[in-house]
């Protein structure tokens, strides 16, 4: 049996805290019209507490190399997520909760919602969508989930002596998404077997016909394909590795059946047929999730077919997608030519897409300029570039942190310690901006708050003992202020009150 990755074991930990806190204020439930599964005042987790659980399980999520951390994919799925959301204000739930979208490295066809907003879908999920629809029925079956709280509601439904099979079907759940395809998922499952996990796992099946309702009312309010959860969900069924009625159903994270297809089918067959044609940034973002999905030589060289093969095709969604596609390639490739063959390609992806001002395009060619590694002229150019673009495109996190590097490219560090600290202030949660920062500060020479800087990046992704120890190199630095040391002893304090919660959630003397 392989280790199970760090984040199963904080799962269970947290879930152990969670309800050795006993009962907490029930709230009013919002069900969009439908039955809840369960009363709200047998919840185990307030709205407070799930956000928190569901904050925690990031911070290990994030660590973890498969977490898809690109400001581009996680732009648009947000930005498509939120989309959903707002088409009905009541999909954020009794919790009004924010919801937050990303994307994890992972061939298989899943995607799946954490407590407190948090929702995941596999890169593959993505690439195996043949429409924007069909991406959405997916990912507003997971904000139903969310909508009925069913996490908190599977911890109301089980008293303390289930625990144990529910933590059981959530650690099987992430231990085969972190590719613990041997013993692992059905150890961990086994142990929690008996006549709690049978309540558990019918439970489990209405939450999904729940989670399916409830998605199909945001379909219909977004003006997407309904028809489109009835053809990808049966293309799940069908995939190798998981999606069948013959597979345990305590194996599977959403247990798909016939029933439930059918079910959806009945709900749609008299609604009015939608057609909403795909964006272009669905096409640019399948086309990165496939160059992202396998980093490696054989990775893109197979990348590099694909993308030539949709050329032949000559559709100009697809057209416009595979030139994109080439040339994020090249620009992985690194080299000089190409680098010029990235940004030649990126110019006729333009020209095709009829939409020179993309935010996605005009992200990469920024990437491209400052991985030529630009002459001091050359950069004060790609500095204006970056400076329009974020103009244009204001709400986009990643060219934010794109114009900053290009400062610090031109040299001209401290515009960027002082842009870099105003967006610290606005956006307190990016471990990249304290990254960016803690450049700044070395290309400066002021080391203190070099590693401050980087303390808090690491404080910020929940690496809390890497925190810690760049707080240590600060203080020792030769020009460590009396000012930087108060900040040093304040910050350390507590972090060091953080990380002895955390060491007794695991168990653990501190």
């Amino acid at each position: 049996m392989k280790p199970l990755p760090r984040v199963l074991a904080r799962v269970l930990a947290l879930a152990l805290i969670v309800t050795t806190c006993g009962p907490l204020t029930p709230q009013p439930v919002a069900a969009l019209g439908l039955p809840t599964l369960g009363d709200s005042a047998s919840d185990a987790l307030s709205p407070l507490m799930e956000r928190k659980l569901g904050e925690e399980i990031m911070r290990d999520i994030r660590r973890d190399p498969d977490y898809l951390d690109d400001a581009p994919v996680l732009e648009y799925l947000n930005a498509f997520g939120s989309s959903l959301v707002a088409a009905r204000p009541e999909a954020r739930g009794e919790a009004s909760f924010d919801f937050f979208f990303f994307a994890v490295r992972d061939a298989t066809l899943n995607a799946f919602a954490l407590p407190g907003g948090f929702v995941a879908v596999h890169s593959g999920l993505v690439l195996a969508a043949q429409s924007e629809s069909e991406l959405a029925s997916v990912m507003a079956h997971e904000i139903g989930h969310v909508v009925q709280r069913h996490i908190a509601r599977m911890l109301g439904q089980q008293k303390q002596d289930a625990l144990i099979p529910l933590a059981a079907i959530l650690l099987g759940v992430l231990a085969a998404k972190a590719g613990n395809v041997g013993d692992a998922p059905a150890a961990l499952v086994m142990g929690g077997q008996g006549l709690a996990m049978q309540r558990q796992l019918n439970f489990s099946r209405d939450a999904e016909r729940e989670a399916d309702r409830i998605g199909l009312q945001i379909l219909q309010e977004a003006h997407f394909d309904t028809s489109g959860m009835v053809a990808f969900f049966g293309r799940m069924q069908k995939a190798p590795g998981g999606y069948t009625d013959v597979v345990p159903a305590y194996l599977r994270s959403h247990p798909l059946t016939t029933e439930r297809i059918a079910d959806i089918e009945a709900r749609i067959r008299d609604q009015p047929h939608t057609s909403r044609p795909d964006s272009l940034d669905f096409h640019l973002i399948q086309a990165r999730l496939r160059v992202l999905q396998d980093g490696s030589a054989q990775g893109l060289r197979e990348a590099g077919e694909w993308f030539e093969k949709q050329l032949q095709k000559k559709v100009r969604a697809q057209t416009v997608a595979a030139k994109y596609g080439l040339a994020l390639i090249a620009l992985k490739q690194g080299g000089v030519g190409d680098l010029a063959s990235a940004q030649a390609l990126l110019a006729e992806a333009r020209v095709a897409s009829l939409a020179p001002q993309d935010s996605i395009m005009a992200s990469l060619s920024i990437d491209i300029a400052l991985a030529s590694k630009p002459t001091s002229a050359m950069a004060q150019q790609v500095v204006k570039q970056a400076d329009a673009v974020r103009v244009q495109f204001p709400l986009s996190r990643g060219i934010a942190r794109q114009y900053a590097h290009a400062l610090i490219a031109a040299g001209r560090y401290q515009q960027a310690v002082d842009y870099l600290r105003d967006q610290a202030q606005m956006y307190r949660t990016e471990p990249q901006l304290q990254q960016a920062l803690a450049e700044a500060y070395a290309a400066q020479g002021r080391q203190a708050l070099q590693h401050i800087a980087l303390a808090e990046s690491y404080a910020l992704n929940g690496s809390l003992p890497d925190a810690l120890q760049q707080l240590t190199i600060a203080r020792r630095a030769p020009d460590a202020t009396f000012y930087d040391q108060a900040i040093i002893d304040a910050r350390e304090r507590e972090l060091q009150a953080r990380w002895v919660e955390v060491l007794k959630a695991q168990g653990k003397k501190p």
